[in-house]
């Protein structure tokens, strides 16, 4: 078995949410903070039928000041002052349950070999097919997404990388405009979509349309609220703007009483049509059952593999990593019909995993657009997700309608059923009992 890099975190889910928290509570962006001092923040769901302006009054009659009154779910998320308010919130005959606004975060790793490193020029090299997109199936006249939306639910999107086409319709749920201020969400993009050109990379679907909808801050944090938020705009979109595919590649662990009207948006864009594909998550400790929102029926969570073979050099270990490989951060679960909760598919979310003289793994990650220009690269069930998003998208230009019906062609058309996802060495991965296979375009 092998270890991971000497120095980095656990993949305790304990750890992670410590971390991610404290990263949210330090992160000070343009707009104002997530959690005010000296109040906190909820989100109320009220009963069916009960009108926005009711919403409103209710919040504002307890002293609670309301971030977001939500047009497609019977919710609002609310910023609380102090206990007594909180209190007369719950007791009102209109609310059924008020739910801490729990935060959320990008699922990208920090250790891969040229996570943070960046190919300059903002776009002036040649165009290059990169191994996860090879991999999943290169687009073609006739399948690479065209007129169909796909909304990148993440930190933004770089609207002047010239290897993007961006829509001009957006939403931000920070205020000012969606233009990414971190870079997880351009990478994204660009495995989705990135555009067919001379220049940088080309995404699974280059036809698609990109949609940004900001609901992750600078730091790569957001909320249950702001997520809702970006959700509820695609939902009052969707069918103007032929959005088919939203991608998520974030989440938070499962709380306890977690039914949440995050998962009703969720069910409401499944019944129109609409595929949410999400990361499985990068705690290998766990499975997607813990995770949200990869444990909901209704999304397609999707687990990270290798692209190529990888290098070795371990005197321990007989051979490399090889393609199809399980990534060694990789959250997974097997997929139960009887209930829709499981990894629908896994696609490359490195590009290989190399094994050093000290037997540790080290990661290269997947090559896409970089904020400013240009590419770079970065690891995580984060870059697994939007090669299925484009995947899907291809689906849906060739006419496929309903969302349960592309959920078995990607399992039952993934190549090497029963063999990948390759077991890893990694001392962390415990095998899931299913190989699922690669997902592989149309």
């Amino acid at each position: 078995m092998v270890r991971q890099e000497r120095g980095r975190c656990s993949f305790s889910s304990v750890v992670a949410w410590c971390a991610g928290l404290m990263a949210l509570l330090l992160a000070q962006g343009a707009g104002s903070p997530l959690f005010a001092q000296g109040a906190e923040d909820y989100i109320v769901a009220f009963r069916e039928g009960t009108a926005p302006s009711v919403r409103a009054a209710v919040a504002q009659g307890v002293g609670a000041a309301v971030r977001f009154n939500y047009e497609n779910v019977n919710a609002a998320a609310v910023r609380v002052p102090n206990a007594n308010a909180l209190a007369a919130l719950r007791n009102d005959p209109s609310v059924l349950s008020v739910i801490p606004d729990r935060p959320v975060f990008m699922h990208q790793r920090a250790d891969a070999k040229g996570g943070n490193g960046k190919k300059p020029g903002g776009g002036g090299s040649a165009q290059v097919v990169p191994p996860g997109v090879a991999r999943v199936g290169v687009a073609y006249d006739g399948s690479n997404g065209a007129g169909v939306g796909v909304a990148i639910v993440d930190t933004g999107i770089d609207f002047a990388h010239p290897d993007l086409a961006v829509a001009p319709d957006w939403f931000s749920a920070f205020g000012g405009t969606c233009q990414d201020d971190e870079g997880h969400g351009t990478h994204v993009a660009g495995t989705v979509a990135a555009l067919d050109n001379a220049i940088d990379v080309v995404g699974v679907a280059p036809g698609a349309t990109l949609y940004c909808v900001k609901v992750l801050d600078g730091s790569g944090s957001g909320s249950d609220a702001t997520v809702l938020a970006g959700l509820d705009w695609v939902e009052t979109n969707r069918a103007a703007k032929n959005i088919r595919v939203v991608n998520m590649s974030l989440g938070r662990p499962v709380a306890p009483n977690d039914d949440h009207p995050l998962r009703s948006i969720i069910q409401t864009l499944h019944t129109a049509g609409v595929a949410v594909v999400v990361s499985a998550g990068n705690d290998p400790g766990v499975e997607v059952t813990s995770q949200v929102p990869a444990t909901y029926p209704e999304v397609f969570a999707i687990a990270s593999t290798t692209a190529v073979d990888g290098t070795n050099r371990c005197r321990f270990l007989q051979y490399p990593i090889l393609a199809d490989t399980a990534s060694y951060f990789t959250t997974d679960g097997a997929f139960n019909p009887g209930t829709g909760i499981g990894v629908t598919a896994s696609a490359p979310g490195d590009e290989r995993e190399d094994v050093s003289r000290g037997c540790m793994i080290s990661s290269v990650g997947v090559l896409s657009t970089a904020l400013g220009g240009g590419t770079t690269r970065k690891s995580g069930t984060s870059m697994s997700a939007p090669h299925v998003a484009g995947i899907v998208a291809r689906m849906f230009e060739r006419g496929e309608s309903d969302v349960e019906m592309i959920r078995g062609l990607l399992r039952g058309g993934s190549d090497l059923p029963g063999v990948a996802p390759r077991h890893s060495p990694s001392t962390a991965y415990s095998f899931d009992g299913e190989h699922e296979g690669v997902a592989q375009a149309p």
